[in-house]
């Protein structure tokens, strides 16, 4: 009997995977379980994670050049289908799937993508009604974020030139579909921030299925667009049709044509307008002027301005009057007065020293002082005698008490 050879834990390991490799069923299995323990490893970009049901689970790893064309992001709980081959991981010795492609088990990828995105937008308040910014009532430049052949730019040129031929249309031409479309939408929308090219900015593209749709599910143009400082009117797709997009812009449109008709005015509604304001102003100022002209006509037909003469004829009557009835009131005033000093005169009269010197008496002063008392003059004092008629210079000669 031969004896057995002895096998390092390395040999065999090589061995066992070598076998597992071997064998072809083991190369591409589809297999369906939930993820759990995931790890997105940040400076390789690989995924480790465990594949597991509610009987057993089994290792995973899905390197980076595997993973970067996921639309979704994996996450603990998540029910996936992935293709993968099964082969040993030689240093632990443990057996696990390398895993090459996964799509979520019962929801598309794509939808799944579009969910995780707009919850993680939303969270972050980017679909905030206070953060939209109003479309200008009348721009002058119309930015155009589309494809240069589809049908969109037309329906879009056509209805901007009928609706408002005043506004200058800025053409940004980019792929709105594939791999590279993403990212020259958002440095369209970035550049034309940068210029300050435009007062509003259309970005969307005609219908199409979800993939075709994409490149307005990323992240990329979200955030491109609600930074912008530009207003931005998304229309994308067909009315039923909803993008992220959408979500973030200041205003969205369910097709083109519609984003067109919502960016500017239309010139013949403003013609119109501007019509019946003229004609409300006309007829205002209309009525306003024969209004005028009937005040004008019942001034017209008052005394004063039917015949002025007559209307003089009564204010010099009534001058007349005033005046003589003025003339009367004075008459009796000073006739008053008159009476009133003649009785004063005669008071005053009656009280008068020269009607008591009439009587006989006479005053005498002493240097312009009348004298009451004797004892106000001696010998040899020169006084003034005042008599009805004349006076008289005295030198007294003697003093009697």
């Amino acid at each position: 009997m031969k004896a057995p050879t002895v096998l390092s834990v390395s040999q065999l390991n090589t061995y066992v995977k070598s076998i597992i490799e071997a064998d072809q069923n083991l190369k591409n299995v589809i297999v369906s379980g939930e993820i759990s323990n995931f790890t997105d490893h940040y400076r390789t970009g690989h995924f480790y994670f465990t594949l597991k049901d509610d009987k057993a689970a089994v290792r995973a790893v899905m390197f980076s050049h595997s993973n970067r064309y996921l639309r979704f992001k994996p996450e603990n709980g998540l029910k996936v289908i992935v293709r993968a081959k099964v082969s040993l991981y030689e240093r632990d010795g443990q057996y696990q799937l390398y895993v090459e492609d996964m799509q979520p088990d019962g929801l598309g990828a794509l939808n799944l993508a579009f969910e995780q995105l707009k919850e993680k937008l939303a969270a972050e308040g980017l679909f905030a009604q206070e953060r939209k910014r109003p479309i200008p009532q009348f721009p002058l430049k119309v930015a155009l974020v589309t494809s240069p052949t589809g049908a969109a730019i037309q329906d879009l040129r056509n209805v901007l030139g009928r609706r408002y031929p005043l506004a200058t249309i800025v053409m940004c031409p980019v792929q709105v579909q594939g791999e590279n479309a993403a990212p020259q939408i958002a440095d369209a929308i970035r550049r034309l921030n940068a210029r300050n090219f435009a007062d509003v900015i259309i970005v969307g593209r005609g219908g199409g299925s979800i993939e075709d749709l994409w490149a307005f599910n990323e992240e990329e143009v979200a955030r491109a667009i609600s930074v912008s400082k530009i207003p931005v009117i998304s229309a994308v797709g067909h009315e039923t049709d909803y993008t992220i997009s959408d979500f973030v812009a200041d205003l969205r449109a369910p097709t083109p044509s519609a984003a067109a008709e919502l960016a500017v005015p239309d010139i013949l509604e403003l013609f119109n307008y501007s019509t019946s304001l003229k004609i409300r102003l006309l007829n205002s100022f209309k009525s306003f002027l024969d209004s005028q002209r009937q005040k004008l006509k019942i001034l017209e037909s008052s005394p004063g301005l039917a015949s002025p003469r007559m209307a003089l004829d009564i204010h010099r009557q009534n001058l007349d009057r005033l005046i003589t009835g003025l003339f009367g009131e004075v008459a009796i005033y000073l006739n008053e007065k008159k009476s009133d000093f003649r009785e004063k005169v005669g008071k005053l009269d009656a009280l008068s020293p020269l009607k008591v010197l009439g009587r006989g008496y006479s005053m005498a002063f002493k240097d312009g002082v009348i004298l009451t008392d004797s004892s106000a003059v001696k010998v040899g004092d020169k006084i003034d005698i005042t008599l009805q008629k004349g006076g008289a210079l005295c030198l007294v000669e003697e003093i009697r008490e």
